[in-house]
């Protein structure tokens, strides 16, 4: 069985990942989208509402499934019992992150292979800070996120009108 980690902070999951999403469930015979625990950044959502919402993004997909890790990523590989470590390319800036990244993971486990899909071109632009910056700022992300998370911005970043 042919089993690999998509994994992220997905905060939050946007169009762009359940893309990534969909296709890397085409390939593999199982996919666990792994919501990393303590990424360092700035988090809106806790793990709990990230693994709600992402579950709820990919909940049409019959061979994934969602966990929260606060492990070494090679680590939460071989403990899923996984070979493959799925990673989305939206620009040539990302290119040279994940190419560091795979090269640190090969380097800690030679068993484990990185598996890069490029974005569609209608989410290469998407990124979870910038849904933030867009929502925090009033700007409608319906079109950028599954609909509970359009939701759950909303609730998060909800401030009430001042009033003078």
């Amino acid at each position: 069985m042919r089993i690999a980690l998509y994994p992220g902070s997905f905060d939050p999951v946007t169009r762009g990942h359940v893309d990534i999403a969909q296709r890397a469930a085409a390939l593999f015979d199982q996919l666990v989208l792994g919501v990393f625990d303590t990424p360092a950044k700035n988090l809106l959502f806790t793990t709990e509402e990230r693994v709600d919402l992402v579950k709820q993004a990919v909940s049409h997909l019959p061979n994934v499934t969602v966990r929260a890790y606060s492990c070494l990523t090679v680590e939460f590989v071989k403990e899923i019992g996984a070979k493959f470590i799925v990673r989305g390319l939206r620009m040539g800036s990302d290119f040279e992150r994940e190419f560091d990244m795979a090269l640190m993971n090969q380097r800690l486990d030679p068993q484990i292979d990185t598996v890069c899909l490029m974005s569609n071109a209608e989410y290469q632009f998407i990124s979870s800070s910038l849904l933030k910056e867009v929502a925090e700022g009033g700007g409608n992300v319906n079109v950028f996120v599954p609909e509970c998370v359009a939701v759950a911005l909303k609730k998060k970043l909800f401030r009430p009108a001042k009033t003078s």
